[in-house]
């Protein structure tokens, strides 16, 4: 039996397929030294989180999702000589290395097999790793230093991808330790059999846009946050483009507090229902959303269209009229400032449904867990002690490809 299209129109509508990424050896190249560089707030213990995320893709296959593994799909493509000059060139594209050691480094790449390149691409190379290291650069080096850096942050694997409609957005990432991230999710979307002739809706030399910050609220409504990761030019651009492409009609801009609790969008608010999300209490009342419509489209631009911008409004009333539905629902958590506060730090509105009414969560926001099943929500908890010390929960570390459409309204 063939695959299914990719296909994505909603936040709820049952997940079919996803892409995660297994946590390996590049979150054990994490040291006090470099894990806020790396945009990691401590140090994980990686066995233990290997052990939750094995716990959290086994958790979405029982409820019948195909779990893809990134590290997979990328040793796939890197069989692909195309593939394969892409993102060696992307690895060694790095000013700190010099024209010498760019060289050496390209050349060591080249020669691994397939496996083994991507795993390097993920884990990075060591300045002890590298045979045949010279140049002035490399003997700059440290022993700890890396030729080619890790890419820890790829656990969070909707960051650099968001499908859209049938079309995926492969995003431009705000912080330098996450560039190489959009280059190895762009190979896999290009030359991977699994997704052939998937068109790209956006491109990471692009204004910096996260799919962390994009939601589907309803079938040609999205939701971009705009703050510390994407900024107004990428929310501008990819509403430029789902209009052009007919991949949605409104697009709702909600400025973000630019902080590291709430990086994007989907660190305070997510969906888990048609019509109802969890959304962390402080915010709930001063999100605010200018509504985006197309316009004309521009005469020399064929992939794009001007703009109507109206507002701002409440959040809650412009996301109801986009929808077409009478209001949108906020999940009453009951929480006080301070447990709010807490469970907002562990991902407690970071959810992922697995259809309406149905959320994976992290067990230990036990409060935000509870006020979610009184109202009718099925949560699914899944450890995240270790998993969350890079700052994301269950809708961070997936990237949903197929979900069936939803029902259309009686």
């Amino acid at each position: 039996m063939s695959a299914p299209l990719p296909q994505v129109t909603s936040e709820v509508g049952r997940l079919r397929t996803v892409v995660l990424h297994r946590p390996g050896a590049e979150l054990r190249r994490l040291t006090p030294r470099n894990n806020d560089q790396l945009l990691f707030d401590g140090v994980p213990w990686v066995a233990r989180a290997q052990e939750e995320h094995d716990a959290f893709a086994e958790a979405l296959r029982t409820r019948d999702v195909e779990v893809l593994h990134l590290d997979r799909l990328l040793a796939d493509v890197m069989a692909v000589p195309t593939a394969r000059e892409e993102l060696i060139a992307s690895a060694v594209d790095d000013p700190r290395l010099g024209a010498t050691l760019r060289h050496v480094t390209a050349d060591h790449l080249a020669g691994l097999a397939p496996d083994d390149l991507a795993a390097v691409l993920i884990a990075g190379l060591a300045h002890d790793e590298l045979p045949g290291g010279r140049g002035l650069a490399f003997e700059l080096m440290t022993r700890g230093d890396f030729v080619v850096p890790p890419l820890p942050n790829l656990l969070f694997t909707r960051d650099s991808s968001v499908w859209v409609g049938g079309q995926v957005a492969v995003t431009s990432l705000a912080m330098p330790a996450r560039h190489r991230e959009s280059t190895i999710t762009r190979a896999v979307y290009s030359h991977h059999p699994r997704f052939a002739g998937a068109e790209q809706l956006y491109d990471s030399s692009l204004e910096h846009l996260e799919g962390g910050d994009v939601l589907a609220l309803a079938p040609g409504v999205l939701a971009v946050g705009v703050g510390e990761r994407t900024t107004a030019g990428g929310a501008e651009r990819l509403a430029r483009r789902a209009f052009a492409r007919g991949l949605a009609h409104t697009v709702l801009v909600v400025p973000v507090p630019q902080e590291r609790a709430t990086m994007h969008l989907d660190t305070i608010c997510t969906m888990v229902d048609v019509d109802a999300v969890v959304m962390y209490p402080a915010l709930a009342d001063h999100l605010v959303a200018w509504t985006v419509t197309a316009g004309e489209q521009l005469p020399d631009d064929a992939d794009s269209t001007e703009l109507r911008v109206t507002g701002p409004e409440p959040l809650l009333t412009a996301a109801a009229t986009a929808m077409g539905i009478e209001r949108l629902r906020v999940i009453d958590t009951g929480l006080d400032p301070v447990t709010a506060e807490r469970e907002q730090w562990d991902d407690g509105n970071n959810t992922l449904a697995l259809a309406p009414r149905l959320a994976v969560a992290y067990e230990r926001n036990t409060v935000t867990n509870a006020a979610l099943e009184a109202a009718g929500i099925e949560v699914v908890r899944i450890a995240g002690s270790e998993l969350g010390s890079g700052r994301g929960g269950p809708r961070c570390m997936s990237c949903p490809v197929v979900r069936d459409p939803l029902p259309a309204a009686p």
